[in-house]
């Protein structure tokens, strides 16, 4: 399917308790949902007064997350004299209504209590706002603004749900502790309000990494994760996606899929042999030799940000403690195959050279059922999590990585 370049979008404009109607529909570059720069430059056009996106209210498209018909709850920051505000009722009332599994930042009052935060402790340190905060994305997983400050340097405020992410701030503390240098400098942390203040990285993100990108940000990586392998009781406070681990939480998810999913009987009683079969498949991988560790969770080179000097790892939303090849398997998806085979050379020769006589190359290979079964548990994770106007983002995800272990077992 070729996606679409923009998205057609109406906006519900309110300001504190009033309620302003819709702006648009009009079009906004880059198809995208959760990438609302463009949606508050025109919505703060048209309201006349700067506004904020609280979150998705409704989207309509064949490419769930992207294109199509979309609308949001936007939040004015000033009362916008040039309209009207009128009674919310009806639709628009019913679905601006609260939700039990709402993220805070997707309100208008946690979106200004965030804001606030971020500017008491840029305050604190010394780096005090000098402009207003410029909002570039936010759906269910996330929400992340720019922060022009008095110092020329932007700081960032990423804003997560508690309930189902890693304490950022931690993970980044625990590598930085190794290699200060692989991770972003955290300015505050407010672990149980899901709010991490981070200084600026320079450069752009890797999305078709050069060679000595990956040359440079694999080997370190792997480098950190062996250094913290030796250290395991300072990684248990992390979520446990160990190979173990998985195949019990593989267990509680078949109970549930009949009716979470479109998988037919067949194909759950071909997990269910998998399951049965899978502690052979983690003898053999433990055999490997690789040690459990603190895995990055989402490590593609879209979170690794170079300036072309040097290159920073970033988002640790979902890290966790599991097997390494986790993070090894993790870039094929978004490289080419020449690039591919470079990255896996780099990685396998990485863990050969911190635990030598182990076999990184059999364990990428022996991991991969295990690596869709863990995105599979993730992906229900994000489901169980989200209101229903979040879930199209990820309606079909847990069945199509349990779909991918099954297409790896068949290959077996």
């Amino acid at each position: 399917m070729q996606r679409a370049n923009s998205r057609t979008v109406t906006v519900d404009l309110t300001y504190g308790n009033e309620y302003f109607g819709q702006l648009g529909p009009f079009e906004v570059e880059l198809g995208w949902w959760s990438s609302v720069d463009g949606v508050i430059a025109r919505a703060t056009e048209l309201a006349g007064v700067p506004v904020l996106v609280a979150r998705l209210v409704d989207g309509h498209s064949e490419d769930p997350g992207h294109g199509g018909r979309v609308r949001y709850h936007a939040e004015a920051l000033r009362r916008p004299t040039a309209l009207n505000s009128r009674p919310l009722e009806g639709e628009a009332a019913a679905l601006l209504a609260s939700a039990p599994l709402r993220a805070a930042w997707a309100t208008p009052e946690g979106l200004r209590e965030a804001l606030g935060w971020a500017e008491l402790e840029l305050l604190a340190i010394g780096r005090p706002s000098a402009a207003p905060a410029r909002q570039i994305r936010t759906w269910n997983l996330s929400g992340l603004l720019r922060l022009p400050t008095a110092t020329g340097a932007d700081a960032w405020l990423k804003t997560t749900t508690p309930a189902f992410n890693a304490r950022e701030g931690e993970v980044i503390a625990l590598l930085g502790g190794v290699d200060p240098t692989l991770v972003p400098t955290v300015l505050a942390a407010d672990p149980a309000g899901g709010r991490l203040l981070l200084d600026h990285v320079p450069g752009e993100d890797c999305w078709s990494p050069s060679v000595g990108t990956v040359a440079d940000v694999v080997p370190r990586l792997v480098a950190a994760q062996a250094a913290l392998a030796e250290r395991r009781t300072v990684l248990a406070g992390l979520r446990d996606r160990r190979p173990g681990a998985l195949l019990a939480q593989l267990r509680v998810l078949l109970d549930r899929l009949p009716v979470e999913t479109d998988l037919t009987p067949e194909e759950l009683d071909r997990l269910r042999a998998f399951a049965a079969d899978l502690p052979e498949l983690l003898d053999q991988l433990a055999a490997c030799g690789l040690p459990e560790t603190l895995v990055h969770g989402d490590f593609h080179p879209g979170n690794w940000r170079s300036d072309g000097a040097s290159s920073v790892v970033v988002d640790y939303a979902d890290a966790c403690l599991g097997h390494p090849a986790l993070d090894g398997l993790r870039p094929r998806a978004y490289l080419t195959p020449e690039a591919w085979r470079h990255h896996v050379q780099v990685w396998t020769d990485a863990w050969r050279q911190h635990a030598p006589g182990s076999d990184p190359s059999r364990a990428l290979d022996l991991a991969e059922p295990l690596y869709h079964l863990s995105y599979a548990l993730r992906y229900q994770e994000f489901l169980d999590h989200i209101e229903p106007s979040e879930r199209p983002y990820h309606e079909g995800d847990p069945a199509a990585e349990l779909r991918a272990v099954l297409a790896w077992a068949r290959r077996g």
